[in-house]
């Protein structure tokens, strides 16, 4: 583990390099809405998405200047996401990673159009010829991160989550929330290195497969510390959940076969794995990070 946490932390400084250069801050009044981006993506955080876009990819020898970049864009979404679901009608939170969250040390405005900013300069990173030489490559990776981002993914997820609030829902409809909300751009960080390595059917299956069940052990893992762990540790509001009355794998399953499933999970994703003649040893650490994590 002990690797795996240097790993993540050498990704992480990687990956904050590329956002600091993509997100220079122009001159004039806009670079108000900048500095709200920068706030929000330079943040910290464990870069759990962009590891994965970097583990992926390796798999398949890909130029690691080209993975950043789509792991800076998959983060500039997932930054986005976060910037949104702060605001007083979502999850009206004023804690993130530690630090205000950014309608709070700027203003409501300014948040949502740094979300909409970070959101749309992701795409047009991906893009750029600068990303990948091969403009099938290009759209191939624009094409999956805005079906992972949008309706049929996070947004659905999200809109699900919301209307948790006002209706009971079952452990099926609950997974379901979770493969849209968390699990899609996990999943998406999972097969972009198989899209920019031009990857046969088979192992972008593979990865595919991971990236679910990874996504959804995350998430059981999130539940988990929402009832168990700490503000400090988590960087975040804790027992949000059980305050508004949502249901979570923990409220429907207990403590102890929500943490079961989670390993389950954990294991099964490890087994999707054995396709690949590379070194895996660090993905499948990141399956057993993302159920014992403290954050």
């Amino acid at each position: 583990m002990t690797d795996l946490k240097l790993a993540l932390q050498e990704q992480a400084e990687d990956v904050d390099k590329v956002l600091d250069d993509l997100l220079l801050e122009p001159e004039g009044p806009e670079a108000q809405v900048v500095k709200a981006m920068r706030y929000s993506a330079l943040g910290g955080g464990k870069r759990v998405r962009p590891f994965l876009v970097m583990a992926s990819s390796r798999l398949f020898g890909v130029s690691e200047a080209s993975a950043l970049r789509v792991a800076a864009a998959l983060e500039m979404v997932h930054c986005y996401s976060l910037i949104h679901d702060d605001l007083p009608a979502m999850d009206d939170d004023d804690l993130r990673r530690g630090r205000p969250t950014c309608h709070i040390e700027y203003d409501e405005a300014t948040a949502i159009l740094a979300g909409d900013a970070l959101l749309t300069l992701a795409f047009e990173v991906l893009a750029d010829e600068e990303t990948h030489p091969s403009p099938s490559v290009r759209c191939a990776l624009v094409s999956e991160l805005a079906k992972a981002s949008g309706m049929n993914g996070m947004v659905g997820g999200q809109m699900i989550d919301l209307m948790a609030e006002t209706r009971e829902l079952g452990i099926p409809e609950i997974t379901r929330l979770q493969r849209l909300k968390t699990g899609a751009l996990i999943v998406f960080a999972c097969k972009a290195g198989a899209i920019l390595g031009k990857a046969k059917d088979i192992k972008m299956q593979a990865l595919r497969n991971y990236g679910h069940d990874l996504g959804l052990a995350f998430q059981i893992a999130d539940d988990l510390l929402d009832v168990e762990a700490s503000e400090e540790e988590t960087g975040k509001k804790v027992g949000k959940d059980a305050e508004r009355g949502k249901a979570t794998f923990v409220s429907l399953l207990g403590v102890e076969r929500a943490r079961e499933q989670a390993h389950m999970l954990s294991e099964q994703a490890c087994r999707h794995l054995d396709v690949f003649d590379r070194d895996t040893e660090l993905l499948r650490a990141m399956a057993q990070y993302v159920v014992n994590r403290r954050s």
